[in-house]
């Protein structure tokens, strides 16, 4: 079984995965009020128990790395790298960057359409946002630090417009700024805000294809992903 932990933003997200079915077993996202340290490991045991699992079934671990806050990045590979301690045997690992979690749902449909880019966003605080451009041919991109990018939302918005791709869908967390900023640009397409809020289960898919892929990494080696220092 595989857990996924996802506390990179505000909400909190956490995913149990049967890798040998392919099959999401059960799923718990929530308003992560800044209490995803106290909340994290408690919901974990109880969606663990909901499913009639014990934590030494859980043979991997996925965690988004960031970019996200700096203390709610560190929350869930925290509790990742104390899970995989506590277990009986060492389990596979990986760790994804947030905005591949944000633009995977969207992929396989862009993938459909003719020269269409997934651009991935994440508000940042006071009034700026990371993002980062997926294109459906590489579902298994994991962006560096150098492939990502930070600004306001005119800046934002003003390198959308000077991208070459046909059509751009914007997938994440759109604040108001961002989606006046991106009206007058016909190539832009805002996906629903539904979708904002992160799902553990969408991390926890995604880990098991880079997991089959060879991707794993280990407990040592996960580390934050930051835009800036603290």
């Amino acid at each position: 079984m595989l857990l996924a932990l996802d506390t990179a933003t505000a909400n909190a997200s956490l995913a149990v995965y049967d890798r040998a079915q392919n099959k999401l077993l059960g799923e718990m996202t929530w308003d992560g009020r800044r209490r995803q340290t106290q909340d994290l490991l408690v919901a974990a045991r109880s969606l663990l128990d909901l499913l009639d699992l014990t934590p030494d079934q859980v043979t991997a671990l996925a965690v988004t790395t960031g970019p996200g806050s700096f203390t709610g990045v560190r929350i869930a590979i925290s509790a990742a790298k104390g899970i995989g301690l506590g277990l009986p045997a060492t389990p596979a690992v990986i760790g994804l960057p947030t905005l591949c979690v944000t633009a995977a749902p969207w992929l396989t449909a862009a993938g459909a359409q003719p020269s269409t880019l997934v651009c991935a966003a994440i508000q940042a605080g006071r009034g700026r946002y990371n993002w980062a451009a997926f294109a459906p041919e590489e579902p298994l991109f994991r962006p560096a630090v150098a492939d990502h990018h930070a600004g306001s939302a005119a800046e934002f918005a003003s390198w959308l417009e000077r991208h070459d791709a046909a059509a751009i869908w914007l997938a994440g967390e759109i604040g108001d700024d961002l989606a006046a900023a991106v009206r007058p640009l016909a190539r832009v397409t805002v996906l629903d805000p539904i979708y904002a809020m992160r799902r553990a289960g969408v991390l926890a898919r995604l880990a098991a294809a880079h997991l089959a892929a060879g991707h794993a990494d280990s407990l040592d080696a996960l580390q934050p992903l930051y835009l800036r220092q603290p």
